[in-house]
């Protein structure tokens, strides 16, 4: 589900939803946001958008254009300074706090991503995991328990949690979508490639990786058929 992102700019920072987003453009942001915290790390302070523009590439027009929705402009013959640029776009992406989120679905995939203390670093807090498998419920990933589908809707409150991650079996999805929506939950990050159907106003991210796998399976072959007919 393709949806658009809003912010309102305030000084020299991002402050609150206003100002329509467009999703290319906050899909590009981590893109940046990746490569100044290598530069930072480098100890390089300033970096121009033709030097990003080489790194990830974007065209210097685009980037420039992205980034002013930051406020932030780049100096003459000089260009972003790298810290700040890192903080202002870690904080625009939400990756500065920390956003309680739950697995529902804690097979393999669910919980890999309870496993996955990176997440905490992009502000994604897996506070609980929950399955209806009676051998699953009570146990413990990466210190994040598993508790039985009943209990979500109790503990989503109790846990201040807006986000769940749906990891279950395709069958079982817009069945789970709907216990999501019940409890309170304001997003949704689908893992299955079944398409769950939501009241206006939930967010929906869609990342099959079964979809991804078809398109390299794909252009794989593509490639490979076209070096043949080559030859």
């Amino acid at each position: 589900m393709s949806r658009n992102t809003t912010y309102k700019t305030t000084g020299d920072s991002v402050q609150n939803p206003c100002v329509q987003l467009p999703e290319p453009t906050l899909r590009r942001m981590p893109w940046y946001l990746a490569y100044v915290s290598t530069l930072r790390k480098q100890g390089i302070e300033y970096v121009s958008s033709t030097h990003i523009a080489t790194h990830v590439g974007v065209d210097p027009s685009q980037i420039a254009k992205d980034l002013s929705f930051l406020n932030i402009r780049g100096k003459t013959r000089i260009g972003y300074e790298v810290s700040v640029l890192e903080n202002e776009l870690r904080h625009f992406l939400g990756f500065s706090e920390l956003h309680n989120a739950v697995i529902v679905g804690t097979g393999s995939l669910g919980t890999a991503l309870m496993r996955d203390r990176g997440l905490h670093r992009y502000g994604l807090n897996i506070v609980a995991g929950f399955d209806s498998n009676p051998d699953i419920v009570g146990s413990e990933h990466g210190g994040v328990r598993v508790y039985h589908i009943d209990r979500l809707p109790s503990l989503c409150s109790e846990l201040d949690v807006n986000i769940a991650a749906i990891t279950v079996p395709v069958g079982a999805a817009q069945t789970v979508a709907d216990i999501c929506v019940r409890a309170g939950i304001h997003a949704i990050w689908n893992f299955t490639p079944w398409r769950i159907q939501v009241p206006q106003g939930i967010v929906v991210q869609n990342t099959s990786i079964y979809s991804h796998l078809a398109l390299i399976y794909n252009r794989l072959q593509n490639s490979i058929d076209l070096k043949e007919t080559r030859r």
